[in-house]
């Protein structure tokens, strides 16, 4: 790749190393500069502008990270859409994440231009979590390393998920006179809530005494469950102490005493029947986090807890020295960098009068004009997708029948377009980072350069509002974070958004589309039957 300082007369067609801004206009590093972006530079007195151009034998950097990103993603994990070079790896469930360390570092080897970053080895995710970042340092890298990393990760791939599965768990408590039955009570309740948050259910809870006799007793009694959570009076502190020898007597056997995670290590590991069972240290009454959570999350994720396994713990196993973690029932995992939700509210209300007749309902190819639209917004990974209707409203409902959509009735359509967009924003769900707005009447937005929107979306980065262009002219969807809806909710009459784009103009970003559908709108019978024509 070349890479340096030319006049700008001789830039057209390479891609913009530096950001430049012209008169009002901000021209963003990564453009790939065409004749008007040229004549705006060069009227704005831009006289030379570093750029980028790309050899033979370059892949660019989306193509590049889309590529890595697809060989990385095993089961359980999703690669989303390349933007800037960047492509993340997100989960498609709850679960522990699995990594192949060594093939991580195999694969950041290869060359500087190629990086990866990903979560830690067997850390619990969330679904949309980010799992993994891979990010082509510039424009471009050779195709040579980019084969090199597929070919090393061909039926490897780095990365997968081992989803919860559902479990039916048993918990026995001893006790010892005059222990509270109010400590025991808090003990089911937070183990309780650990469980839930794995997906498996407390069946049965046995309350007796620290003694192997009636222990015994208590874990055949819980035969059927799995796992069995034992949560003894007095700390285990022997193989042979009540909780281990009460397991041997009930027929199962020991794995492990003990592990290199404090607090927890007073845990213990055993078999019965097929069953785990586990002798819990007394921090697992606590909320906060230690090394019980991490053998539940295996369990639930139908993974080996063996001694060898608990060994490996011992390199970030120190949790209680680290005052800036946060307790896992106090922050949910969900906080962690997650792939944007982001809705698609479709404006289907409007009166079509310049088409003479409700124009949603022209066919094309045999089918309405907004059941074409809608099917390429739910094609995408907007979530959810809302359809705002108005003018012949039942029409327009039968028209997209059976399709997985909220509508959403405007009774005020006749006011402007304003009206149903406020619409479509109430009653968003709490957790959508933003909305992308799209007209009815544009059939040609395609769901590919929808998700590139979203790929884009980024407003800690300034990439607040993306918008969809073409040739650098810029049309419809756009994509607003979430900040602006309650800007977007005082506009008054026939407008829509647009206009807010030059009032936040700063964190704006574009998005060129691969064919004409950003600029392609249905609004008479002319432009009807030259759509037609095509």
């Amino acid at each position: 790749m070349q890479f340096g300082s030319v006049p700008v007369d001789a830039a057209v067609g390479a891609i913009l190393g530096h950001s430049v801004r012209a008169g009002n206009a901000v021209f963003r590093k990564g453009r790939v500069l065409s004749d008007r972006d040229i004549a705006a530079l060069r009227a704005a007195g831009v006289l030379e502008i570093f750029v980028a151009r790309l050899d033979t034998g370059d892949i660019p950097e989306d193509e590049a990270a889309r590529c890595i990103a697809a060989a990385c993603a095993g089961s359980g994990a999703v690669a989303g859409p390349a933007f800037t070079g960047r492509a993340n790896l997100y989960a498609d469930a709850a679960g522990v994440a699995l990594i192949d360390t060594t093939l991580v570092d195999a694969l950041n080897a290869i060359d500087e231009s190629i990086t990866l970053a990903t979560v830690a080895p067997y850390v619990r995710v969330a679904p949309r979590q980010m799992l993994a970042t891979i990010k082509i340092i510039p424009f471009a890298t050779p195709a040579v390393h980019v084969e090199a990393a597929e070919r090393l990760l061909r039926d490897n791939p780095i990365l997968r998920i081992a989803p919860f599965v559902p479990r039916r768990a048993a918990l026995i408590s001893t006790m010892l006179p005059g222990d509270k039955p109010s400590l025991i009570d808090k003990t089911r309740k937070i183990v309780e809530e650990r469980l839930t948050s794995v997906g498996a259910t407390l069946i049965s809870e046995q309350r007796g005494g620290h003694d192997i006799a009636s222990l015994t007793a208590a874990i055949r009694n819980a035969v059927g469950a799995d796992p069995i959570l034992i949560m003894g009076a007095s700390a285990i502190a022997d193989r042979r102490d009540v909780v281990p020898a009460a397991i041997e007597a009930a027929g199962g056997t020991i794995e492990a005493f003990g592990m290199p995670v404090d607090p927890g290590n007073l845990l213990l590991t055993g078999r019965l029947n097929g069953a785990m069972v586990v002798g819990l240290p007394g921090c697992a009454r606590s909320p906060q986090l230690n090394g019980f959570d991490w053998v539940l999350e295996r369990i639930a994720a139908g993974l080996s807890v063996g001694r060898k396994e608990l060994a490996a713990m011992g390199v970030g196993g120190l949790l209680n020295e680290i005052p800036s973690r946060p307790q896992p029932r106090d922050v949910p995992v969900a906080e962690a960098p997650h792939r944007p939700r982001i809705a698609g509210i479709v404006l289907a209300a409007g009166l079509s009068s310049r088409m003479g007749s409700n124009k949603l309902l022209a066919e094309i190819d045999g089918k309405p004009l907004i059941r074409r639209s809608v099917e390429q917004a739910l094609a995408s990974s907007l979530d959810p997708v809302v359809v705002v209707t108005g003018n012949i409203e039942p029409e327009v409902r039968e028209a997209l029948s059976g399709l997985a959509i909220q509508l959403r009735n405007n009774p005020d359509f006749s006011t402007g377009l304003s009206s149903s967009l406020k619409c479509g924003l109430i009653g968003l769900p709490p957790d959508c980072d933003g909305a992308l707005i799209l007209l009815g009447d544009m059939p040609d937005v395609a769901p590919t350069l929808i998700d590139r929107l979203i790929a884009a979306f980024d407003p800690d980065d300034d990439r607040a509002i993306c918008v969809a262009t073409r040739h650098g002219k810029r049309g419809n969807p756009v994509l607003w974070a979430r900040r602006f809806f309650h800007e977007m909710m005082a506009l008054e009459g026939d407008i829509g958004a647009k206009h807010l784009m030059s009032v936040h103009d700063e964190e704006v970003w574009e998005v060129e589309a691969e064919n004409d559908g950003p600029l392609i709108d249905i609004d008479t019978p002319e432009a009807l039957a030259a759509y037609r024509a095509r």
